[in-house]
């Protein structure tokens, strides 16, 4: 049995005596004065269950879904929820999309396909893989192995450029953004230094792409020899600097040195891609991903607090340093340890989150939070509305619409069997709609994921086909029901995830009454509520 089964056994086991969600709450609770009398009470279970779909899973559950969660009254129902969409296919979709987006950022596939890509992410996610193994196997992975190329593309499709893969490293695993720090020590953050800035790319500058950057196949080659020089652009005296490999906080790895003649596994030339005997590019991956190192747990277990919180204990999450301190310093001291212990777990820590009530915390305010000027969002005394991401809303749109309702009884029909199967077809259904998602609702390349209506975004839910056809299913399923309330109840169960209120049955009714076009009303009803502010945010 795997060393890291064998650790997750063990922890699970040290769970049961001394939970870690109550733990979360103390803390959260703790950062507030009056937190008991002002934070909103525990979500409805229409609210919840929507909320940890999206989250876990990457899109809305389907109506027959948020059925049967309303209609058990069982204890422990939304545990057993949790650890349901946690061992589903759902899941490993979910974590591929967060994986992709937080490494590459959105960058366009150069040396890397898309395909052969996700096929490497789904392994990872679907064996649970150690956060800190699969980490790396990025930072040291050459891409010579057709195999294994697929967890370069961090390096390749950065072209390896010495200064670009220095600054994301320091950004992407360890929450430190130095981009100011190539030139001199940040003017405004005493604590991101040029000296840090090399220390990372020493492990760095040996490295290059054979034959060259142009070479679509290209992979990494290394030297044997080569430091960096650094000079502050602020040094009147010009003095020049020699940076050994080291990132801050950790020890540096010891570098052996071989004997003379012996430097090289296979010496660089014209044809053939350089192997030293020591490879700096891999003390970077042990270095980075030590034990030693908790800045590395520390940032991962930020950045999956804000995937299910809606913002990181640090935010953002690159800018971790000690004038933008966490809001709460001992919950992340205690996630960052926990991570650790529990072998760089990350469907463990999501897990954690999902059954705290901080997490299960209402997004309505109270009166008592009406009364505030502002509500502070780093004191998670409300759940955090959280825009959904392109590929969320692709998703979110073909279930809410009936698509992936339909593709479902196609494949029941053919006889397939298992949620894989059917989550396969699924996926490779509304897999060429997520470029079109992608490039109207995502970031631009390089930046940092945000939230910001455009113009774009409306003409497209409203005119595109590739919507119009997502909900055609949905609309036409509507039109046969005959009772208004029927109409409504499945209409909002299935975009929405919860019952209409009675006005909102009168609203169905009216906009039923006298249409000349029954199911052209009923188009125009699903795109209302799919266009609307409470279908494009979880809530």
């Amino acid at each position: 049995m795997p060393v890291y089964l064998l650790l997750a056994i063990t922890a699970a086991v040290g769970d049961a005596r001394n939970p870690l969600p109550p733990q979360i709450d103390r803390l959260i609770a703790a950062g507030h004065p009056e937190f008991a009398k002002l934070a909103a009470p525990q979500c409805g279970d229409e609210e919840f269950v929507r909320r940890v779909h999206l989250d876990l899973t990457g899109t809305i559950p389907a109506a027959a879904e948020v059925r049967a969660f309303l209609a058990d009254h069982s204890p422990g129902k939304r545990t057993r929820l949790i650890n349901q969409l946690l061992d589903s296919p759902g899941y490993v979709r979910r974590m591929v999309w967060f994986y992709d987006v937080t490494l590459m950022e959105r960058r366009r596939d150069q040396k890397v396909p898309r395909a052969d890509w996700e096929k490497y992410l789904r392994t990872v996610v679907t064996e649970n893989r150690p956060y800190d193994a699969f980490v790396r196997e990025l930072l040291s992975s050459d891409g010579s192995n057709p195999q294994t190329r697929p967890a370069a593309k961090f390096l390749l499709d950065r072209d390896l450029e010495p200064n670009l893969v220095t600054r994301d490293i320091g950004r992407v695993f360890l929450g430190r953004n130095l981009t100011c720090a190539q030139c001199h020590d940040h003017p405004t953050i005493d604590d991101y230094t040029q000296d840090e800035y090399y220390g990372i790319q020493a492990y760095l500058n040996r490295a290059y792409l054979f034959p060259n950057a142009n070479d679509a196949k290209a992979s990494i080659g290394e030297k044997a020899e080569g430091d960096v020089n650094f000079v502050s652009v602020f040094d009147k005296t010009k003095k020049q600097n020699t940076a050994t490999p080291k990132i801050r906080g950790v020890k540096p790895v010891a570098e052996a040195k071989p004997e003379k003649g012996k430097e090289y596994k296979t010496a660089p030339t014209k044809d053939a891609r350089g192997v030293p005997a020591v490879s700096r590019r891999e003390l970077l991956a042990t270095a980075i991903t030590s034990r030693d190192n908790p800045a590395f747990a520390r940032t991962a277990v930020n950045r999956v607090w804000a995937m299910m919180m809606g913002r990181g204990l640090v935010d953002a999450p690159d800018w971790d340093h000690p004038a933008n301190p966490p809001s709460h310093p001992e919950l992340l001291d205690l996630l960052t340890a926990e991570f650790v212990k529990h072998n760089y777990d990350l469907k463990w820590l999501a897990r954690q989150i999902a059954l705290t009530e901080a997490y299960q915390r209402s997004s309505e305010l109270t009166p008592e939070l009406t009364e505030l000027d502002l509500v502070p969002p780093d004191q998670y005394l409300v759940a955090i509305l959280k825009p959904l991401a392109p590929e969320q809303l692709a998703y979110a749109l073909a279930e809410a619409g009936g698509q992936n309702e339909a593709d479902r009884g196609s494949m029941q029909k053919l006889g397939a069997k298992g949620a894989y199967a059917v989550d396969g077809s699924i996926d490779a259904r509304n897999a060429p709609r997520l470029a079109q998602f992608r490039t109207v609702f995502g970031a631009r390349p390089g930046e940092a994921e945000g939230f910001s209506a455009t113009l774009d975004q409306t003409l497209f839910l409203k005119y595109n086909q590739a919507v119009r056809g997502l909900i055609a299913p949905r609309a036409a399923a509507l039109a046969r029901l005959a009772d208004p309330d029927a109409v409504a109840e499945e209409l909002f169960l299935s975009v929405l995830s919860r019952r209409p209120t009675a006005e909102e049955k009168k609203d169905v009714a009216a906009a039923l009454n006298g249409a000349a076009d029954r199911p052209a009303a009923m188009s125009e009803l699903v795109w209302a509520l799919v266009a609307s502010a409470e279908f494009r945010f979880n809530h």
